[in-house]
């Protein structure tokens, strides 16, 4: 592996644990939000590649899709016990 590989290995992984670590303070609303907007990018990506169609906008609109979705659900309503 050439230096400059290594450094921008590195650099990425530092970046990825300063975004991660700045998630640790979320009440549950946010996080149900992030987690619904990473999910619904994911499922965009892959549904617009899928289907020979942009896989950028798919992932806009599902993340945006996700996002609603996370943030206007209750907490009620994401409970598991019964």
């Amino acid at each position: 592996m050439s230096p400059k590989n290594v450094v921008k290995s590195i650099s990425a992984f530092l970046v990825a644990g300063v975004l991660l670590g700045g998630c640790s303070n979320l009440n549950n609303r946010e996080q149900r939000t992030l987690s619904g907007g990473a999910l619904g990018a994911g499922v965009g990506v892959a549904a617009g590649a899928l289907t020979g169609g942009s896989w950028f906008a798919g992932g806009l609109i599902g993340g945006a899709a996700g996002a609603a979705i996370g943030a206007f659900t209750s907490e009620d309503e994401v409970k598991v016990n019964p």
